[in-house]
């Protein structure tokens, strides 16, 4: 897989829906008789990420056969199937249907009994899809072409879904779409993310919830109510902003102002003090001037979040921002887009700081690896710091509270788990 958490939920659902009808998901490419690759477009460098993917997936196994779909796949077929080792290319509308269509077997995506007796490898979080698509319509973004016009899931099939992926073992749901902040509003209801989110809590038993990225415009301050005596709600928001400049927002066409950004994240801090927002930032979209980044880089740091997702502008055909005038030389985003994740290390660093000392929920993801004195395991709290500890036992899979401290490393915090017996 390359790509965003929408791409990594749609694989997962492949995977169970694979292992339902009795295949076995390797781990290994060499050991594949077939690989599924679920492309990505949204820079020009996660397109070549995509199309090395495949060849090293060909390499490892020549003779299994490749299926490759995802948003590159829908914008470069003809390029995509002169691959090596590809044999089909499937678009992201024919993308539900890929397990079936390569089977000739129906796919059962919520039968768990099948799945529960040898859960996928390596999954404690599990993605949810529950929406694709877009009706942006942002100067910059090749989305709107790749996924096509919004759409939502039926409620009833995703509270299904996360029920079942809490029977097969998985801890954690975390719901994804390419515009999430719109579910259900192509079924005539505004406040659809927030009835789902209700409909998740009050149908379900899974122990954590947690939200993927949301665009600002959807929220308003009543939907903060959500995380009022929820500890199941993970308290971790991600809020694109892509540039602190009001002038450039307006050649993006993003809905958002810093004036109504900054009243959010108050709105969602109030509801929730200890709440980890963190968001993405686009470095040298064309007719950025060093005034314009400065400015946007002031209120970056005045918004104090806990984490950037950094992209150096990357012209995509067929974009409007494309074909605009001053675009900014490759040197220069690329330079600020070194300041810009500079900072933000520092301010995930800073933010865990915070925490030094308190206890948090965390849910661990995997064993790093073992010294003489136990398994070191990694995982992340309610609030998305990451964390590990070393301990007698593999905690993979398990919840606990632990104490956190400050972490040797820029990359982990240190935590302490308390466990029961």
């Amino acid at each position: 897989m390359t790509g965003c958490r929408l791409n990594q939920a749609e694989l997962d659902a492949m995977a169970r829906q694979f292992a339902a009808q009795g295949h076995e998901i390797v781990r290994e490419a060499g050991d594949a008789d077939w690989h599924v690759v679920n492309t990505c477009a949204v820079t020009t460098h996660a397109a070549a990420s995509s199309r090395k993917l495949i060849r090293e997936l060909h390499r490892a196994q020549p003779d299994a056969q490749i299926t490759v779909t995802g948003c590159y796949a829908q914008i470069a077929p003809e390029a995509v199937a002169k691959i090596g080792g590809v044999v089909r290319v499937v678009d992201n509308l024919g993308k539900d249907t890929l397990v079936e269509q390569l089977t000739g077997q129906p796919a059962m995506p919520f039968d768990a009994e099948p799945v529960a007796r040898e859960a996928i490898p390596g999954r404690t979080r599990a993605f949810v899809k529950v929406q694709d698509g877009c009706d942006n319509a942002c100067t910059f973004c090749i989305t709107t072409v790749a996924r096509g016009a919004g759409r939502s899931r039926p409620l009833e099939e995703v509270v299904a879904e996360v029920r079942a992926l809490h029977t097969m073992g998985y801890q954690e749901a975390v719901l994804t779409g390419v515009h999430l902040g719109s579910y259900g509003h192509d079924h005539g209801s505004p406040d659809g993310l927030r009835d789902l989110v209700s409909a998740l809590l009050a149908g379900t038993e899974i122990p954590r919830l947690r939200l993927s990225s949301l665009e600002p415009w959807d929220l308003d301050p009543a939907f903060f109510a959500l995380w009022a005596d929820e500890p199941r709600l993970c308290r971790h928001l991600h809020l694109p902003l892509q540039s602190g400049c009001d002038r450039t927002l307006k050649r993006m066409l993003r809905r958002t102002s810093q004036v109504s950004f900054a009243a959010l994240v108050e709105a969602a801090r109030t509801a929730a003090p200890d709440m980890a927002i963190t968001t993405d930032v686009i470095a040298g979209f064309p007719g950025e001037t060093d005034d314009e980044f400065n400015e946007s880089t002031a209120f970056i740091e005045a918004m104090d979040f806990a984490g950037l997702h950094v992209f150096p502008y990357s012209p995509r055909p067929g974009t409007a921002a494309a074909r605009m005038k001053g675009q900014t030389p490759h040197d220069v985003r690329q330079r600020r887009a070194q300041q810009l994740l500079a900072y933000s290390a520092a301010q995930t660093e800073a933010f865990a700081a915070r925490f030094s000392g308190h206890v948090r929920p965390v849910l661990w993801e995997n064993v790093a690896g073992a010294t003489q004195d136990g398994f070191l395991n990694v995982g992340y709290t309610d609030n998305y710091v990451r964390v590990r500890c070393t301990h007698p036992r593999a905690l993979t899979g398990m919840i606990t509270p632990a104490r956190l401290g400050l972490g040797q490393l820029r990359t982990y915090a240190t935590a302490v788990p308390i466990l029961e017996g």
